[in-house]
């Protein structure tokens, strides 16, 4: 038994509550940024991996469906939808450009520490503005079913960024193209033991 299930007051893992899982996520996210600052070598290649594959998965999830939940049932005034959408743009192509880096070459760390200062400020504003309407105005079955549509969206999803396809349109038209070239290319890195030159 885990020590988090032996302690009465941990509050349980929620899955059917799409909010508390996307804030689970941010903490995974942010708990794979030290991953990779705090290791070297090969531990550091694999945190970086797991790394990219989360924020990929994670933001199509949130592309597909939150923010055009949030854009229809709200608006977008005060929420920065479209903000929120430039910004995962930018990070896909900080993380597109640091995927074709070395992560012990020199310049790797401080690129990083750039984009996770850019994805934990769009984390924060998407906890501050998106999710406390979400939490706000969506009844608990509302909220479960933007969970199990953030999990399909997940299994679907392409597992490497792909900057320039942020909406839930594009997103849906190119998302499974993507996602079966970016799941065969890490299968096949996998089962040859290597990352193909990159991280």
């Amino acid at each position: 038994m885990s020590a988090q299930a032996e302690r009465s007051d941990a509050p349980p893992v929620r899955d059917d509550d799409v909010v508390a899982m996307l804030m689970r996520q941010h903490g995974e996210i942010r708990n794979l940024f030290d991953e990779v600052e705090s290791t070297t070598g090969e531990e550091r290649k694999d945190a970086f991996r797991r790394l990219v594959r989360m924020l990929a998965v994670h933001e199509t999830a949130e592309e597909e469906v939150v923010h055009p939940f949030a854009r229809k049932a709200f608006g977008d005034a005060g929420l920065g939808v479209a903000e929120r959408l430039e910004e995962e743009r930018l990070a896909k192509e900080k993380l597109s450009a640091l995927e074709d880096m070395d992560t012990e070459d020199a310049a790797f760390l401080p690129a990083l520490l750039e984009l996770r200062v850019d994805v934990m400020e769009h984390a924060r504003a998407e906890e501050r503005y998106e999710f406390t309407h979400l939490r706000r105005s969506a009844d608990p079955e509302r909220l479960a079913a933007m969970a199990k549509a953030v999990r399909a969206a997940e299994a679907t999803a392409p597992t490497h960024p792909h900057p320039g396809v942020e909406s839930g349109a594009k997103n849906m038209a190119l998302g499974p193209m993507a996602a079966v070239m970016d799941r065969t290319r890490d299968a096949v890195r996998k089962a040859m033991g290597k990352d193909g030159g990159k991280g």
